[in-house]
């Protein structure tokens, strides 16, 4: 029984904690896109020296710095959206899935049409404080948000293009 347990805990431990090295662009786009942790080196690289992360309730959670990261709209350039007209485009939203299955939303006017959009970005690398096993994943953020903790998907699996019906 004891042996059980501690199964179950490592493995609900591992679940938590697993890597992504790649993410996928998919949905409403004429055809899907693999990023790998590799691929992120080939765009322009943003630094960031550190952010603190707080909660809903502005709390600080932790830290993470030395931040390297990319700018989200350079990566979804390379993708084509699959859209009657550009006037559909404001139907669309996009769905940040990590490897847990936390997700978060952003709308498309929210990343191509206003200051918001100049700030999310996907992460290749940065340390946390205190260390944790999300280092060297594949993240997002938006440095801009307030509560910064909120809008950080660690271990960044699959971005989903969809539309609302």
């Amino acid at each position: 029984m004891k042996f059980t347990i501690i199964a179950l805990l490592f493995f609900g431990f591992s679940a938590k904690a697993q890597e992504s090295k790649q993410f996928t662009i998919e949905g409403k786009v004429k055809a899907p896109l693999t990023v790998t942790l590799d691929n992120l080196s080939s765009y322009k690289s943003v630094n960031l020296d550190s952010m603190t992360i707080f909660n809903h309730l502005m709390q600080r959670k932790s830290s993470i710095k030395n931040i390297k990261g990319v700018l989200l709209k350079d990566i979804l350039a390379k993708v084509e959206i699959d859209a009657n007209s550009p006037k559909t485009l404001s139907e669309y939203y996009l769905v940040f899935t990590a490897t847990d299955n936390y997700k978060v939303v952003y709308s498309w006017n929210e990343i191509f049409n206003s200051s918001t959009g100049n700030q999310i970005l996907v992460l290749k690398s940065y340390d946390t404080d205190p260390a944790k096993a999300e280092k060297g994943n594949i993240a997002m953020i938006t440095p801009s948000d307030f509560a910064t903790g909120r809008r950080f998907v660690k271990g960044l699996s699959k971005i989903s293009i969809l539309q609302v019906n």
